[in-house]
């Protein structure tokens, strides 16, 4: 499908870490040719991090005037420290050209949205049980497990308020990654004609 035979779309993908959400992603942009939403921060980069790629790395001061010139479609502070956000002007070329723009941002973030963008597509995934959920964040090897119980925690809280909210329009389950791909690429590709 071309860009100049759909109309462009804004897809809210939101769901608990570990359950699939970048591969997810990375398939949509490759489907789609769309356009993945880099998000704006105030932390500093890693070290394997690249400004404009990874995030785009801004200071406490120019967050604060993106916030008040109204360039995010949803911005939060995170643990109390640093502030992330999801820049509006590349959402809106990209629908504006027809094309698919994807944000991959909390239940929070999506709420915000929302609020700001009535037509947007949400979607949120779904791990097949939390059992599950617990096993494949502790299968990342990223973290310890007083961090992964607490991610954990916070992902129940998260499917719980996802689940009781009027923010998302389907709700997919992650049982197979190549079956969820298929079916959110089909529900993106209903949605956008």
């Amino acid at each position: 499908m071309t860009a100049s035979n759909m109309s462009g779309l804004l897809l809210v993908l939101s769901g608990p870490s570990g359950v699939g959400k970048t591969s997810i992603v990375h398939e949509l942009v490759r489907r789609f040719d769309g356009v993945f939403s880099i998000s704006a921060t105030t932390r500093a980069a890693g070290p394997n991090e690249v400004d404009g790629v990874d995030y785009h790395f801004i200071s406490q001061e120019v967050f604060q005037q993106w916030v008040e010139e109204d360039r995010f479609l949803e911005y939060a502070q995170v643990f109390g420290r640093s502030w992330y956000g999801s820049p509006r002007a590349p959402i809106d070329a990209a629908i504006s050209a027809g094309r698919l723009a994807i944000l991959d941002i909390d239940v929070q973030g999506a709420e915000q949205v929302h609020a700001r963008c009535a037509q947007m597509y949400g979607v949120f995934v779904l791990p097949p049980s939390e059992d599950e959920l617990l096993h494949r964040l502790r299968q990342r090897g990223r973290e310890d497990e007083a961090t992964i119980q607490r991610r954990f925690a916070a992902s129940t809280c998260e499917i719980a308020r996802a689940r009781g909210g009027i923010v998302f329009d389907a709700f997919v389950v992650n049982d197979d990654i190549n079956r969820a791909t298929d079916a959110i690429c089909a529900l993106v590709a209903a949605r956008m004609g």
